[in-house]
């Protein structure tokens, strides 16, 4: 709490966090409610609706990075107010439209909004706080995972009552969120320093070229995203593979999915300040990588144990695999972006984070699929071989940023670790 109350960045952090944590409560009321709302309201049988995921995922994907280059000339509280306002509208829409074929571009149109703004929320972050930005991502995923947990709750009372009245309300819920939200942003300043420099205007690098870096042609970077995507599963594997496992694997009750959501949400808002603080900078973001890989092996390890076994047993993997996987969670939500910061030439780090967000829209479209049809086709060995395999891969994300970052600091001529505001290259580095 004096963390909240004084956050990197100050007054404009502080307001910043509530306007996140207003709209992260209207996302968990939504989260809830959409499937159901969909099936029974919209009459949707399972193929329309995993269409209409799969759309409104692949719509996400592109929200990053066109939100990362508009920042890089448009003020990102205004983008921010505006991806709001455009949520609001579109889901002002579900109330009055129930047709499937007229449903698909306004689902698409909300995902690609909430990606763009989750992205503008990045970035403003990364300008307000600057070298402590670690500590606010902390702040800002407990201030979250408790909005998403107060937003189930009162879903929760409008699905228990189960009519088109009610889930319409919660549709409202949510709306009135994007409003509270686009509110507070207005009452932000915005923060000073080009394409995300974490600087006083004009304290931009010296020698910075008049057209920054494009992100598409910096292979180091794409490489660094690439492999951010597997490194990203811990979401699928607590929010698919985890029930699924159990329901079809282990002789546990259905009763413990529910808890392992409950106990992810309960970690992250008592775990993340301290995880932080123990990854932070950027070496310690990129030894996080490496414990992340093997975190998620234990875990892993422990669901094919789980198999076959009973009640008592499976019930206590399973917590327990949860529980590592809240851990690897806990790690990358700060590795992964703190080296999307560090690993980005300063004077376009807009654009690059653009790009960098990519890669949870990516994983939340492709992970699901990659974990019901390879690995869990293959039973137990299938997940021992992604613990295996997502441990090489974070070796290897280690290893290449190091590599990027000593690139880095050779062309800038100070530490490898340097903060982001530090002067840095400004030409992309393989």
């Amino acid at each position: 709490m004096a963390q909240l109350r004084r956050p990197p960045g100050g007054r404009d952090a502080r307001i910043m966090l509530l306007a996140q944590g207003v709209d992260r409560t209207g996302t968990g009321v939504w989260a809830a409610a959409s499937v159901l709302y969909f099936t029974y309201v919209c009459g949707m049988d399972a193929r329309q609706l995993g269409l209409l995921l799969g759309v409104g995922a692949v719509a996400g994907i592109a929200g990053s990075p066109l939100a990362g280059r508009a920042a890089e000339r448009v003020p990102v509280r205004w983008l921010l107010i505006g991806c709001h306002l455009l949520r609001l509208g579109a889901m002002g829409l579900l109330l009055v439209v129930d047709d499937f074929t007229a449903l698909l571009p306004v689902v698409a149109l909300i995902c690609l909004a909430e990606r763009a703004a989750k992205t503008l929320e990045m970035l403003f972050a990364t300008r307000v706080a600057g070298e402590r930005r670690a500590t606010y991502q902390a702040l800002f995923r407990s201030v979250a995972n408790a909005g998403y947990a107060l937003g189930a709750g009162v879903a929760a009372i409008g699905l228990a009552v189960g009519t088109t009245g009610a889930y319409r309300a919660l549709i409202l819920a949510n709306g009135l969120s994007y409003v509270l939200a686009a509110a507070l942003v207005r009452r932000t300043r915005e923060p000073s320093g080009r394409g995300l420099v974490a600087a006083e205007a004009g304290e931009e690098p010296a020698g910075a070229p008049a057209a920054p870096p494009s992100p598409w042609r910096d292979r180091g970077y794409l490489r660094f995203v690439l492999l951010d995507i597997p490194l990203n599963l811990d979401d699928s594997i607590l929010n698919v593979g985890l029930p699924l496992w159990l329901v079809h694997h282990t002789g546990a009750p259905h009763a413990v999915v529910p808890v392992f959501l409950v106990l992810n949400t309960v970690l992250v808002v008592l775990l993340q300040l301290r995880v932080s603080a123990r990854a932070e900078g950027a070496l310690g973001a990129a030894a996080a990588v490496r414990w992340y890989g093997v975190t998620v092996l234990a875990g892993c390890l422990l669901i094919a144990l789980s198999t076959g076994a009973g009640p008592v047993a499976s019930s206590a993997a399973l917590l327990a695999a949860a529980l590592l996987v809240t851990l690897a969670e806990l790690l990358r939500s700060v590795s992964s972006w703190e080296l999307a910061v560090v690993l980005a030439p300063p004077g376009a780090r807009a654009s690059y984070l653009g790009v960098a967000g990519m890669s949870q829209s990516v994983q939340k479209s492709v992970g699901p699929l990659v974990l019901t049809g390879v690995v869990m086709a293959a039973g137990p060995v299938g997940w021992l071989g992604l613990g295996a395999v997502t441990v090489g891969l974070g070796v290897l994300q280690r290893r290449s940023s190091l590599r990027r970052l000593a690139a880095l600091d050779a062309a800038a001529g100070g530490p490898a670790a340097a903060p982001a505001g530090s002067a840095a290259a400004t030409a992309p580095v393989g």
